[in-house]
C-alpha cells in the first residue's frame, strides 16, 4: 500500500468506543420527547452518521421534532454521555508513533467540534493532532464530505496526494471519496466489513494493529 503522509481520522468507532454515551443520550432524548425507545439494533444505527439525519431516518421525525430531539440529546451528552466513552487499546501508541514518524494527523468527525476537542483533552490525546475538525453546533456543517473538506482547508492541503481517511462507517468512505481521498475501513468499530467494502474502502483493518501495519 502507498505510504501516506497525512492521515485523517474519524472519532466515534475509530479512535474511541463512544457507543454507551451516544446510545444513553438517544434514550434520554426519546424519554424527554415521550417517544418509544427503539430496539438495540436501531439505536446502534445512530453510531457514526450525523445526529439530525439519524433522528429523521430512524425515528421518522419531522424537522421541528428533529431539532427538539437534538436539543434533548445535548442536555444529556455534554456532561454525562461524552465521558461514557473509552479509547480503543493501541490507539494512543499508534497516534504517538505516527507523530514520531513525521506524519500529519488530523481529526475529521461529524461530532460537533467542541465535543471532539473536549474528548481529546479528557483522554490526553489532543497533542497528537495537527488539527481537530468537526461539525458545527448549528448543523450548518454535519455531512462527512463537508467535514473532510473543512479539515483539508484547515491544514492547507492543495490536493489529495499522500492523504488517507480512516473511518468505521460508509459515511467516512463516501465522504472521503467526495474529496478525492481513499479510505481505510476500521472494522473494529461500528460498521461491518460488508458495509465498508460496498462503500468502496481501499483496505480493511480488523484491529488497531492491522491499522498500524497499513499506516506505518
Amino acid at each position: 500500500m502507498q505510504s501516506y503522509q497525512t492521515i485523517l481520522f474519524d472519532l466515534d468507532g475509530t479512535l474511541t468506543d463512544s457507543a454507551p454515551g451516544i446510545l444513553n443520550s438517544v434514550r434520554y432524548a426519546c424519554r424527554k420527547m415521550q417517544l418509544e425507545i427503539p430496539e438495540e439494533a436501531t439505536l446502534r444505527r445512530f453510531l457514526g452518521p450525523p445526529l439530525p439525519s439519524s433522528f429523521r431516518a430512524y425515528l421518522h421525525l419531522n424537522e421541528a421534532d428533529t431539532t427538539r430531539a437534538v436539543a434533548a440529546f445535548r442536555e444529556y451528552y455534554p456532561d454525562k454521555g461524552i465521558f461514557e466513552n473509552e479509547v480503543y487499546p493501541g490507539i494512543p501508541a499508534l497516534l504517538a508513533d505516527l507523530k514520531a514518524a513525521g506524519k500529519t494527523v488530523v481529526m475529521a468527525t461529524s461530532k460537533p467540534e467542541v465535543f471532539a476537542r473536549r474528548i481529546m483533552r479528557h483522554f490526553s490525546l489532543e497533542n497528537y493532532f495537527d488539527a481537530i475538525c468537526g461539525a458545527t453546533m448549528d448543523e450548518t456543517r454535519t455531512n462527512k464530505g463537508e467535514v473532510i473538506a473543512y479539515a483539508l482547508r484547515t491544514i492547507g492541503a492543495t490536493g489529495a496526494q499522500g492523504i488517507v481517511m480512516v473511518g468505521d462507517r460508509e459515511h467516512d468512505v463516501k465522504g472521503a471519496a467526495r474529496n478525492g481521498l481513499p479510505c481505510i475501513g476500521a472494522v473494529y468499530g461500528y460498521g461491518t466489513a460488508e458495509e465498508l467494502t460496498a462503500a468502496g474502502a481501499l483496505a480493511l483493518a480488523d484491529t488497531v494493529e492491522d491499522l498500524r501495519k497499513l499506516l506505518l
